[in-house]
């Protein structure tokens, strides 16, 4: 009898031991073959940029070659749409940004569609924060100059973005709020044209990351008033923040960058890729870049990308109802 309760014991110790160890030999085995990663942005944008340098990365480390295919447009819903039914297996791999994550399900309401219902998060690339940017000529000196024009002539000031529902477009938004300011939106096919409209004095500001208005910044041609954040960028440290330039204390206008994957990833191979994407986003290469861009490096986990584009998710749904911004 006791020797057939050792037995037991030990048949039942070995089952819960193996079932310990599968998960780690999951992740070992993770990928046997080439992992391919869409991506809702253009080719030569941020995000495109950062992708690649990140996906070279993880080729070298899994030893599989790792993708990237560029479907831009619709909304993100072109990128979306080619890969959400395709197996949830780690080998088809979806980048968004925040925006597709929040916005999106507010702005095309009749498609009863949210993101993170149909797609798990997996990995976080990057944050960028947004500066008020104006042209060099411009009588403002800080942000407080921008409410009082608004405020004293309503509808007259203009403010730009790369799109409807952008983070550009709901960031003015987000002003119009705090401050109480009637201003109105121009919406720019292209970011390149956007700049160049508020340095030739065309609308009178718009967000924009560094990357993003670089060229026109370094060519003297726009400034920047502020940045939308809780504090300085390193890079620009003579770039007040919006409450430190007198404009709305609390405004953080952000954008944060995600891997996401068809709804049903297994849990092993989500913690692998997470693990791994935090690990190159350590290389001196990537940092370089992101240094250079103002862009931060995040190590969120699922739980915390799904807890943040629920943060913003709130914000974007009480500025699009304020207006009916629709996109249907």
């Amino acid at each position: 009898m006791k020797n057939f309760r050792r037995h037991v014991l030990i048949s039942a110790f070995c089952a819960v031991s193996s079932a310990a160890v599968l998960p780690v030999q999951a992740q070992n085995t993770y990928p046997t073959k080439a992992v391919t990663i869409t991506t809702a942005f253009a080719a030569g944008s941020g995000p495109d940029a950062v992708l690649r340098q990140v996906s070279d990365k993880l080729s070298k480390l899994w030893n599989q070659p790792v993708l990237v295919n560029n479907k831009p447009g619709g909304g993100g819903f072109i990128a979306m749409d080619s890969v959400q039914r395709l197996p949830a297996d780690g080998y088809n791999l979806l980048q968004l940004d925040s925006e597709h994550l929040a916005a999106v399900p507010h702005l095309y309401k009749s498609k009863n569609f949210v993101t993170l219902n149909t797609f798990d998060p997996v990995a976080t690339l990057f944050r960028t924060p947004f500066f008020i940017a104006v042209s060099t000529e411009s009588k403002w000196q800080n942000v407080k100059d921008l409410v009082v024009d608004a405020k004293s002539s309503p509808g007259k000031v203009s403010f730009g973005s790369w799109g409807i529902g952008s983070p550009g477009h709901l960031g003015g938004e987000e002003i119009e709020l705090l401050t109480g300011v009637d201003m109105t939106h121009v919406a720019f096919r292209e970011v390149s044209q956007l700049y160049t409209g508020v340095a030739a004095g065309d609308l009178q500001w718009a967000f924009a990351s560094i990357p993003s208005s670089a060229g026109v910044f370094k060519s003297g041609k726009i400034r920047y008033l502020a940045i939308a954040a809780p504090k300085r960028a390193p890079q620009m440290p003579n770039v007040p923040t919006v409450a430190e330039a007198g404009g709305p204390k609390g405004l953080d206008v952000n954008s944060f960058v995600v891997l996401v994957a068809p709804k049903g990833l297994p849990a092993d191979v989500t913690a692998r890729i997470n693990a791994d994407v935090q690990k190159v986003l350590t290389d001196p290469e990537i940092q370089a870049r992101y240094n250079t861009f103002a862009f931060e490096a995040l190590n969120w986990s699922p739980e915390e990308i799904r807890k943040q584009a629920d943060i913003k998710s709130k914000t974007y749904g009480k500025l699009v109802a304020r207006k009916n911004i629709s996109l249907e």
